[in-house]
């Protein structure tokens, strides 16, 4: 993977152990040579990931809606700064840009983006890794409310077990890089319809 996505919070919580994962993770991609493709932001556990690329001689490619773009949120330091008309086209351009995605600690925000890009993999339309980097627990609750949706037959185990999980960064790569997606469903043709 050339290019990852990292969709986090764009404030840092209050777990300093939260913080600093999200910076060596930062360190990492940029090491191994991984752009970071993210939401532009220089605030919050996003800022924390793309800082750590950007002091390490690594690339970021942010994408920000114009709402957002003010003196106070964007980090104007990127590799590339990518303004947009909304979060929809965020979004679609984020995932575009992208080998993979991680999801790190965050808000409604994160778990919109988490849920979206794992609906369009269960739907067939990217192949693309997705992984959970579970930093000190913050995703417990969440796997388990997919395992219950498991249980409950609102979820295939196969669509689960689709998302990679890891609570360490070299884990999660490794387990990203090694992804073998989903066959693509039956009645998904060429054109994606």
């Amino acid at each position: 993977m050339k290019r990852i996505a990292v969709f986090c919070g764009s404030s840092t919580g209050n777990d300093p152990y939260i913080v600093k994962a999200s910076y060596d993770l930062g360190v990492v991609m940029a090491k191994a040579h991984i752009t970071l493709v993210y939401g532009a932001g220089k605030i919050g556990i996003m800022g924390r990931v793309a800082e750590a690329v950007l002091e390490n001689n690594g690339k970021a490619i942010g994408v920000i809606p114009e709402f957002l773009k003010t003196k106070e949120v964007v980090n104007t330091n990127l590799t590339e700064l990518i303004v947009v008309k909304n979060m929809h086209d965020r979004k679609i351009l984020i995932y575009e840009k992208s080998d993979g995605f991680i999801i790190l600690p965050g808000g409604f925000g994160t778990m919109d983006e988490y849920f979206e890009i794992t609906t369009w993999g269960q739907l067939g339309l990217h192949t693309k890794p997705i992984g959970i980097l579970n930093i000190n627990g913050y995703y417990d609750a969440l796997i388990a409310q997919c395992k219950t949706m498991v249980e409950r037959g609102f979820l295939k185990q196969e669509n689960l077990d689709a998302v990679v999980i890891d609570n360490t960064i070299d884990g999660i790569l490794d387990k990203m890089n090694n992804y073998v997606p989903l066959p693509t469903p039956k009645w998904l043709n060429k054109e994606g319809l």
